[in-house]
């Protein structure tokens, strides 16, 4: 989460925490692609966005 940029905070009211960042969602997604990450879905749910990654595991030589 360091790489991202992102911080754990916890919103008042909420009894968990989370991480935000600053960076909009294109920065964050691409910084994630430079470490082997590419999205396969997105999808919405009310004002929340989601996207589902996925990473082919490291082959070891």
């Amino acid at each position: 989460m360091n790489y991202l940029g992102a911080t754990l905070i916890k919103m008042l009211g909420n009894n968990f925490k989370q991480y935000q960042c600053n960076d909009s969602p294109r920065i964050v997604l691409d910084k994630l692609e430079k470490k082997g990450y590419r999205v396969v879905a997105m999808t919405g749910v009310g004002q929340t966005c989601i996207w589902t990654l996925h990473k082919e595991p490291e082959q070891s030589v």
